[in-house]
């Protein structure tokens, strides 16, 4: 199946949960909610045509406006690739776990949360293995981070 066939498939079979983004890039870039997370990453999964067996990766991203979490998915069966993105509000940003559904999820949903601040409900280990146990000087990879010791270059 190449990326026009994907896309068509995905916009007939799941309109109503995901959404197309123009994105320039080669992989299909699809944003959906965060409340349908869960069940479109299972359903992406279970999808005889598609099989989405593979988590490749897990980034946050900090636009100052929101933040979002971009997962980027595959199958080794069928050999596609599609990147999801959630956007999550910059107060509070939560997004369920999909770790049930690949465990691979673990440690990417752990960096994300220590890094960003982003909750992962229904995580089974959400706990801190990049920074300190006891580290309280916020998420670093947040655009409004800063510490004591941190030099910020200035805007060009």
């Amino acid at each position: 199946m190449n990326n026009e066939e994907l896309k068509a498939y995905i916009e007939s079979n799941y309109a109503s949960l995901m959404t197309f983004c123009e994105s320039g890039k080669y992989d299909l870039w699809f944003e959906v909610k965060a409340d349908n997370l869960v069940r479109v990453c299972q359903k992406l999964k279970d999808d005889p045509e598609l099989l989405i067996d593979y988590f490749c990766n897990l980034g946050g991203v900090d636009t100052t406006e929101n933040f979002e979490a971009v997962y980027n998915l595959a199958s080794s069966k069928k050999k596609i690739r599609i990147d999801l993105k959630v956007v999550l509000p910059h107060e509070n940003p939560s997004v369920d776990s999909v770790q049930t559904i690949w465990p691979a999820a673990n440690w990417y949903e752990r960096e994300m949360w220590e890094l960003y601040g982003i909750q992962v409900n229904n995580h089974d280990n959400l706990t801190r293995f990049l920074l300190p146990d006891d580290w309280d000087q916020g998420y670093p990879m947040r655009k409004d981070w800063d510490a004591p010791d941190f030099i910020r270059f200035p805007d060009l």
